[in-house]
């Protein structure tokens, strides 16, 4: 039903001076976020939602030039529908709560995990994706788990474009990608802004498992003078890493390699670094001893990925690490940091720890 426009309380307010009075009234609390803001040749018209207080009146007029309190006609905000609004219709009552919750986007890309009970809904729920999130191109179901040495996932197109590459944007970075050749997870960007933080002027930096660049070029383009070496033994992720560090501007910074992370670091990265990133939570364990290999022979810092589940804790992670490092002959200074970093499966989650090594 069209409802009709209804006349409210509003401020008249030279066009000029639009943007500054709308940031005012909605500080002040006084915008009515649920009715459109009206314009004419000259004037922009905000809908007030209470009548403005004598501070309020003195606040708006110090503040902005030829305000004027008024009345006049105005229309419903329209509301984008929701996922739910599209889906009520054409959906059976009883998979409603069946819908998955999780959505990643990568770049104009939206990858959702259908459950088996809406299988034959897919196409309609990946419509109505494209529905709501105006800004995705490409609809994309999990067809599997991440497995394999590259961390691949099989992905079903279910609506849109048929295709799995795209431009994602993070932190003030560019990373061209393509999901189903080379590992990427959006779920990851607190930790990608976390250790770029924490990352000092001048310091040499070692990724193990670089991917397509997520943590590299973060720290290169958030630093003056930094170093990294970002290696991954997944030749298509390397050719992304490589577009990436040009899309970023980071060329003299980050300097990829193609190949086995322990020989790698092994040859040509031994005794160099302040820090060694191993975001391979699979197995990370397994190139403890080139992590110890890369850092400076005065130590430095890990930052060690891995998958709890459980019954084993953050703690049982702890005592393996510092038993491999000290089967690399290094020893752990201090833990610095130890926490879940987000759940992976039911009772599994991926975990960090942050270790100083002497």
């Amino acid at each position: 039903m069209i409802k009709m426009p209804t006349q409210v309380i509003c401020l008249k307010i030279p066009k000029r001076q639009g943007e500054k009075a709308l940031n005012l009234a909605n500080r002040l609390k006084l915008l009515d976020k649920e009715l459109e803001i009206e314009k004419d040749d000259d004037f922009l018209y905000i809908p007030l939602a209470r009548q403005p207080s004598p501070n309020d009146l003195e606040t708006l007029k110090n503040e902005v030039a030829k305000v004027e309190v008024s009345t006049r006609l105005f229309r419903e905000r329209k509301k984008n529908p929701t996922l739910l609004d599209l889906l009520e219709p054409q959906l059976p009552p009883h998979l409603m709560n069946s819908l998955p919750h999780a959505i990643d986007f990568v770049g104009e890309i939206a990858i959702i995990e259908i459950p088996p009970e809406l299988e034959p809904y897919k196409k309609i729920i990946g419509e109505a994706l494209l529905e709501v999130h105006t800004n995705v191109r490409t609809v994309l179901a999990k067809a599997g788990a991440v497995h394999g040495a590259y961390r691949l996932r099989q992905f079903k197109v279910i609506a849109g474009e048929p295709s799995t590459e795209t431009l994602h944007k993070e932190s003030g970075c560019l990373f061209s990608v393509d999901v189903a050749a080379a590992y990427f997870s959006p779920r990851l960007s607190n930790e990608h802004k976390r250790i770029g933080s924490l990352v000092h002027e001048g310091e040499t930096v070692v990724d193990l498992f670089a991917g397509v660049g997520p943590f590299a070029i973060l720290i290169a383009k958030s630093h003056e003078k930094v170093k990294v070496y970002a290696i991954d033994a997944n030749p298509k992720a390397v050719d992304y890493l490589r577009t990436n560090i040009r899309l970023n501007r980071v060329l003299s910074k980050v300097h990829p390699f193609l190949g086995d992370a322990r020989q790698i670091t092994l040859e040509k990265l031994s005794g160099i670094a302040d820090r060694v990133i191993m975001n391979l939570p699979e197995n990370a364990i397994d190139y403890v001893d080139a992590a110890c290999s890369a850092l400076k022979p005065e130590g430095g810092i890990i930052h060690f990925y891995c998958f709890i589940r459980s019954p084993a804790s953050i703690e049982d992670a702890k005592l393996a690490l510092t038993k491999s490092v000290e089967k690399s002959g290094r020893k752990i200074e201090d833990f610095l940091t130890s926490k879940k970093v987000r759940e992976t499966a039911p009772f599994e989650w991926q975990a960090v720890i942050d270790a100083k090594i002497r």
